[in-house]
């Protein structure tokens, strides 16, 4: 279940995704399952017990040179184009325009104007 305005899911950014599980599987009882993404890089979904509670993005490449690991927040909204359009009014930027993940939901990456980078997204199950 989700609501508009919410936060949603959030995701480690790691460069380290063994080290980064193993510490969370010792530290807070997760396990882990694997998705691959459509570049060929590895998606671990953390679980406590049967409920999906975080994931872990492996960080690799240019686009992330000089980014610090860190958790990544993604807030539900109920039309992710109309709202970075509304944002930008507000003095927003996109970082990284609308894409679609199948069966996940439509996504963007923002930096509000004080600078605070997150990311918003239309769950699919209303999109569908």
């Amino acid at each position: 279940m989700w609501e508009h305005g919410t936060f949603y899911w959030n995701e480690l950014m790691t460069r380290d995704p063994e080290k980064a599980k193993a510490f969370y599987t010792t530290c807070l009882g997760w396990q882990f399952s694997e998705m691959p993404m459509e570049d060929g890089t590895i998606y671990h979904l953390a679980k406590l017990g049967d409920d999906p509670v975080a994931g872990v993005f492996p960080m690799s490449g240019p686009k992330f040179g000089g980014v610090s690991e860190h958790w990544m927040s993604y807030l539900s909204v109920d039309n992710v184009d109309e709202r970075l359009e509304l944002a930008k009014t507000q003095g927003a930027m996109i970082l990284t325009p609308p894409f679609v993940v199948p069966g996940i939901g439509r996504i963007a990456v923002l930096k509000d104007p004080g600078g605070a980078v997150q990311g918003w997204m239309t769950p699919a199950e209303i999109r569908e």
